[in-house]
């Protein structure tokens, strides 16, 4: 998976560097023009260099670069229409602003702005047409720009709309995890009010025969409130869905441990490690629920995507007031077939889940070149 992730990065700036040679070549071709028309020709290429400039700085100044190529691109077909003389379009002024109306329709917020941008560059393309009528050919330079103009819109607002999709979606990742995290903690908690009215009740019962017997009664009542307590502070803004799933108290750390072994039966073998200090009493029961979810989604990602890694390695361990999850697998690349397909919402819920619990999560490359997921808990 960081193999797959470089070879992203180096096409990338791969296909960055390609486009701005492309336009270099397309405002050399537009110098030549410019001497052999001469006049106010020359203001063309002066407007493919502030495109290019701002194609160069579109991510930083993506809003107002755009503005300024309108507004040079606008200025200098005025001037070149008003004087009367010949002139054409410039085709590295042209294929930056088509360059920058595909990122203004996909990255400009709100759509209506970027709607309205769409609407700028199209005024802007068909006065270079308009104003540069060199030879009498205004009326195939409009539908040529047009034809262009049709084809970046469409392309910026398909990318807006897999955009909107993507975001949509990990929204929904978040709210469904959100809602699942919520159901749990109202388990634990249940779970825990549950001993509680049963150890009262038991206390109440032993009260007249055996009074010394009360006191540890109210110490195991008092501990097992002071934990519900916690679980409750933990809950963060999240809403309870109405329908009725299955119900658990939660997983103990030999779940995580029967979770390795049946992942080891039928794929890369895990070696599973619990450091010293960790036990169910020492770790409160959402954390270790949270655990879980996050090792079962490390190894359901590592069949999906390296099925051929030689084995894998998590542990878990403790360190002061922090309890560290670390899965890494070893040996394989990511496998193509499953690679071509695309990322899934995984990691996405594992990161809202990991942090409504004041938590953290990293999944990247690690220094030795595996792929690694670590998530780390504060203990009370």
């Amino acid at each position: 998976m960081g193999d797959s992730k470089r070879v992203v990065y180096w096409v990338r700036r791969l296909s960055e560097l390609a486009m701005l040679g492309w336009l270099g070549m397309m405002w050399l071709i537009d110098l030549a023009l410019a001497y052999s028309i001469g006049g106010v020709q020359w203001l063309v290429p002066v407007c493919g260099a502030v495109g290019t400039a701002a194609v160069v700085l579109r991510r930083r100044h993506r809003l107002r670069g755009f503005c300024v190529m309108l507004a040079t691109s606008f200025c200098a077909s005025l001037a070149i229409g008003g004087t009367g003389l010949a002139g054409v379009p410039g085709m590295a002024e042209t294929g930056s602003l088509l360059i920058l109306l595909i990122g203004a329709l996909r990255h400009v917020e709100p759509v209506r702005r970027a709607a309205a941008l769409a609407c700028a560059g199209l005024v802007v393309l068909m006065s270079e047409s308009i104003g540069r009528d060199y030879n009498s050919s205004g009326l195939v330079f409009s539908f040529l720009l047009f034809a262009a103009w049709s084809m970046a819109a469409g392309v910026g607002g398909y990318l807006r709309f897999q955009q909107e999709r993507r975001v949509e979606a990990v929204h929904s990742v978040r709210r469904a995890e959100r809602l699942e995290l919520a159901r749990e903690l109202h388990d634990l908690v249940a779970h825990y009010i549950t001993g509680i009215v049963v150890q009262a009740q038991a206390a109440r019962t032993v009260a007249r025969t055996s009074p010394e017997a009360v006191t540890p009664a109210l110490d195991a009542i008092a501990a097992a409130g002071s934990e519900a307590l916690t679980s409750m502070r933990r809950m963060v803004t999240v809403l309870r869905a109405e329908d009725d799933p299955s119900r658990k108290p939660g997983v103990t750390l030999a779940d995580l441990r029967m979770l390795t072994e049946k992942f080891s039966s039928d794929g890369p073998k895990v070696a599973f490690e619990i450091g010293q200090g960790i036990d169910d009493r020492t770790l409160p029961p959402e954390v270790i629920t949270t655990l879980h979810r996050v090792l079962q989604e490390a190894l359901t990602n590592v069949r999906k995507h390296a099925s051929r890694s030689a084995w894998v390695e998590a542990d878990l361990r403790r360190h002061a007031k922090v309890v560290t999850l670390r899965v890494r697998n070893f040996g394989a690349a990511s496998d193509p077939r499953v690679a071509r397909l695309g990322g899934g919402f995984g990691l996405v819920g594992m990161a809202e889940r990991v942090e409504a619990l004041g938590g953290r999560l990293y999944a990247g490359p690690s220094p030795e070149g595996a792929w690694e997921v670590i998530a780390e808990f504060a203990l009370p």
